[in-house]
């Protein structure tokens, strides 16, 4: 888990950076982050503490011991698959309950991290616009002391302030809303606003030559900042809800229900609306109405063609086939264009579908994951005879990145439409069930891990 959280800090390390956050936010958003990584951090750790355990048993002769006073290994692993059995019924009211209401404050605490602005830095020697309004330029310094400070104040649309000042000193508000800068020996310029025209005699406009200012010398003065925007908002968590990470079962199966019907009202609307465009359809409506009504009533609604109404193609002139045939092309490129973007709304609401169905099957996988990979460490740390974290650690290492591989291509198989999504999520325990099956009986009959005979590389390197 350790190693898992520096990870994600490691990736998010330029969101958190300069934020001013408290340590509580801090660990908040660890506790948040250790419970999202319950499903990584759980079956490997399963898979290390399994091998471990039967090592330590196997390696000290304590296994042989039980063995000889008539116990199977099997009835020696009951109080563990029982513990196990447990771990995975509480692993998937986690999953169900506890991880969805995790990823949504984690996702909400993320947020508001990533909105708020950065928190001011003065860098000697450049200009810091990190505040809303300011250009703040200083000379040397150091902590909040600083000389030859630069202010160009613009939060005034109608005039710009420029504040010049041999040295400054920043504080921070009591409560924190304000950045309080106090400067020392220095002047204020304000460009006040440019003042109307006078309408001359012949009703034409005269601006002034000049535009006012004013200038003014100051001891000490006090710039306040306001840092309202500075300080971490927290967001509605209502507004991440609808999404399927925060969902347990029973909201899933309803998203999924309400996905594919909407789905299929899409596509059906997508397909009428497509059949209705066409001639050939609309023909086909035309006469069906016409065969409903009277035989009248049909000659009346009938359109009249003569022979003079009739374009023909072979009576067109090359000029009049270019501009039928560009049009014809034009049309067929527009109906296309409508075409690729109904498809792209079609795929997005399936691509949509398929997440939320293989979410819903995760939350089961999970607790089965964590019983197969037991299943495999326990009667594979009983035959390599091996505890402690030498051996145990490298082939748990090994075993979970098989199944890591494995549970991500799977997903990726499931993103890429290959196989349907309970496939794609159940893909590493179906890989993986059959070599806990075997590596259990060869555990339960004493036998080694396989039977082929590496004798000969030790013949092969062995010493002249």
């Amino acid at each position: 888990m350790f190693i898992l959280v520096m990870q994600f800090f490691w990736k998010y390390i330029d969101d958190l950076m300069g934020k001013g956050l408290e340590i509580s936010i801090i660990i908040e958003l660890i506790v948040y982050l250790s419970a999202h990584l319950i499903p990584l951090a759980l079956p490997l750790a399963v898979l290390l503490s399994s091998i471990m355990t039967l090592g330590n048993l196997a390696e000290n002769n304590e296994l042989t011991a039980l063995k000889s006073s008539g116990l199977s290994l099997f009835r020696i692993m009951r109080p563990l698959m029982t513990f196990m059995i447990i771990l995975a019924l509480v692993t998937f009211y986690f999953s169900n309950y506890i991880i969805p209401v995790s990823n949504l404050k984690m996702r909400t605490l993320i947020y508001d991290i990533q909105q708020t602005k950065v928190a001011l830095v003065l860098k000697p020697g450049s200009y810091t616009r990190e505040l809303t309004g300011f250009s703040i330029k200083v000379g040397k310094g150091e902590e909040n002391k600083f000389e030859s400070v630069t202010i160009y104040d613009e939060t005034n649309p109608q005039f710009v302030r420029v504040i010049k000042a041999d040295s400054g000193e920043l504080f921070k508000s009591p409560k924190g809303d304000f950045l309080l800068f106090k400067l020392t020996n220095g002047y204020m310029n304000e460009e006040l606003p440019t003042p109307p025209p006078r309408i001359n005699a012949n009703g034409i406009p005269e601006y002034k030559e000049y535009k006012p200012a004013r200038k003014s010398e100051f001891e000490t003065a006090t710039l306040k900042i306001d840092l309202s925007g500075f300080k971490l908002e927290r967001t509605n968590e209502d507004l991440f809800k609808n999404q399927f990470e925060m969902m347990n079962i029973f909201q899933l199966d309803k998203a999924i229900d309400s996905s594919m019907n909407q789905y299929r009202d899409i596509a059906g609307t997508l397909s009428k609306g497509a059949l209705n465009d066409h001639i050939y359809y609309l023909a086909k409506d035309y006469k069906r109405s016409l065969e409903s009504e009277s035989t009248e009533k049909r000659d009346s609604m009938l359109p009249v063609i003569s022979d003079s109404s009739v374009v023909r193609l072979e009576a067109l002139n090359d000029s009049q086939l270019r501009v039928a045939y560009n049009e014809a092309i034009s049309k067929i490129r527009r109906r296309m264009q409508n075409f690729e973007s109904q498809k792209h709304l079609l795929k997005t609401k399936y691509e949509e579908l398929l997440k939320i169905d293989s979410e819903f099957h995760k939350k089961f996988a999970l607790s089965a994951s964590v019983l197969i990979l037991f299943f495999i460490g326990a009667p594979l740390g009983a035959i390599v005879r091996k505890g402690g974290f030498g051996a145990p650690v490298v082939i748990a290492v090994l075993l979970f990145m098989i199944y890591y591989v494995i549970s991500i291509s799977g997903e990726n198989m499931v993103k890429s439409q290959t196989v349907l999504p309970w496939v794609g999520t159940w893909l590493s325990s179906f890989i993986l069930a059959p070599f806990a099956i075997y590596l259990n009986i060869r555990a339960g009959n004493d036998q080694p891990l396989t039977t082929v005979d590496f004798s000969f590389l030790k013949r092969l390197f062995r010493k002249k």
